[in-house]
């Protein structure tokens, strides 16, 4: 067992009813649950591995794919699906070189789309780690990227 997971599990009981929180912390520290992650926390636990991996697979904050350094998640919300989502995110695609669901080889950039980020007043918006990008243009977009153009791999 790594060092990460031993001091992530020193702050649980080892209990069946603390995996959302334990899986929380471990995907924080490690940026996604690996399948040896997930084995770990179901000993830890003392769940069978199907009740770890039917919890992690129920709920859409979990990944099981390291995600790029800059995350960006397309809003697809009423709201930004109506004001050209779709445009926006093919923009990104055509900027960044990977789909939706990817991660970039250099691991700096990933995609994903998501149901909706709660900003629906600046429709349509994206999300780049923490950070709302909202009322988006296709021209916008290539704005927010054309620094990776230019050899910089940073996102403004």
């Amino acid at each position: 067992m790594s060092n990460d997971l031993k001091y992530i599990f020193s702050s649980f009981k080892g209990k069946e009813e603390e995996l959302i929180p334990i899986l929380q912390k471990v995907q924080k520290t490690k940026g996604f649950l690996s399948d040896d992650s997930m084995e770990e926390i179901a000993r830890f636990t003392k769940a069978p591995m199907s009740k770890v991996f039917g919890v992690a697979t129920f709920y859409a904050q979990f990944k099981f794919k390291p995600v790029g350094e800059k995350h960006i998640m397309c809003c697809r919300g009423t709201a930004c699906h109506v004001k050209g989502a779709t445009r926006i995110q093919e923009e990104i695609e055509n900027q960044l070189g990977i789909k939706e669901g990817e991660t970039s080889g250099d691991m700096k950039h990933s995609l994903e789309d998501v149901a909706c980020i709660g900003a629906c007043g600046l429709a349509p918006c994206i999300m780049i780690n923490e950070e709302v990008k909202g009322r988006l243009t296709p021209k916008m977009v290539n704005k927010l990227f054309e620094e990776k153009d230019r050899g910089n791999q940073d996102v403004k």
